[in-house]
């Protein structure tokens, strides 16, 4: 979806990036001290702390690919170029994610690429395993606990695929996040006091809580513009997903940062809910309140009508 015409304010703070840069400079700097000082007096505190700049890097990570903090993409790449998440290449995150972007495919069980629905048909197929395995996903303490593991197999699945079949984009994200690893990799052998396996505790629970802001983002509807979910949460979730939790407005304006959307949403309120059609919790604990325990969405796509074998 293009962006829609901005307040005035919005259009002001585009070119101030100084606070992602801020942003970048603390999170660096938190994991940093995680692996380094903290588990030498508390190796919990540093598992929750390095998980929380493992996630928040992953949410910068995320702005960048939508051209910040400056306009130059090759730099806004290499800000953050070490992985600190390890499993997912930034290229194919970047390509991946702008795909998702295809607002008329939003959940879209072939051509959206992050979402959870599966076509029915396909879904018919599945043994009684695979399908107790995916109701329990679509519940939240299922997509905290397990999602992580599940999420991960599935993206690695589809991009062996793609990577058999030639596609060179795929096999050149895969190489470069070589790299990106090694260098997050020397830091833990030779710089860091943090166990291997607090460190590989923390990236869980890095990939744990970004699917807390995953979980509810979308829903099938057949309209595009109401499949996007708003959470009003002003607290340290917002803080954490670099306000993404307003996501039907960062979906309606993708190039503007994070900083801005929280004025722009309250500027524009009335018209994002009237837009999404009501789609909006207040807070996350008012999600997970409702579906810790219960399923948000069946998992074959409620709409999907197309039926095609693919």
């Amino acid at each position: 979806m293009t962006d829609k015409p901005l307040p005035r304010s919005a259009e002001l703070r585009r070119a101030a990036e100084w606070p992602t840069l801020l942003m970048l400079g603390i999170t660096y700097g938190l994991w940093g001290v995680s692996t380094v000082l903290i588990s030498d007096f508390s190796v919990f505190l540093a598992v929750v702390l390095c998980a929380w700049a493992t996630a928040q890097h992953s949410s910068l990570t995320h702005e960048a690919l939508h051209g910040h903090p400056t306009r130059n993409k090759l730099l806004n790449a290499a800000l953050v170029f070490p992985s600190l998440i390890v499993v997912v290449p930034y290229m194919r995150f970047r390509d991946t994610h702008l795909a998702h972007h295809q607002d008329e495919n939003l959940t879209d069980p072939y051509d959206d690429p992050e979402t959870n629905y599966l076509d029915p048909a396909v879904w018919d197929r599945l043994p009684a395993w695979r399908k107790a395995l995916c109701r329990v996903n679509n519940t939240l303490a299922g997509r905290l606990i397990l999602g992580p593991l599940i999420g991960q197999v599935a993206f690695m699945a589809a991009d062996w695929r793609l990577a058999r079949a030639g596609d060179p984009r795929v096999l050149a994200g895969w190489m470069l996040h070589v790299p990106a690893v090694a260098g997050v990799v020397w830091w833990m052998a030779t710089v860091a006091t943090m166990p291997t396996w607090a460190w590989v505790l923390s990236v869980y629970l890095a990939l744990s809580l970004l699917k807390l802001r995953t979980f509810l983002e979308h829903r099938a509807h057949d309209q595009s513009v109401a499949r996007t979910a708003i959470v009003e949460d002003s607290g340290v979730f917002g803080l954490l997903f670099l306000n993404n939790n307003l996501h039907a407005v960062h979906h309606m304006h993708p190039s503007v940062p994070w900083y801005a959307l929280p004025e722009l949403y309250q500027t524009r309120r009335a018209y994002y809910l009237s837009s999404n059609q009501g789609y909006r919790y207040r807070a996350y604990t008012e999600v997970v309140r409702k579906y810790l325990l219960r399923a948000k969405d069946p998992v074959p796509h409620p709409l999907y009508r197309d039926g095609q074998d693919r």
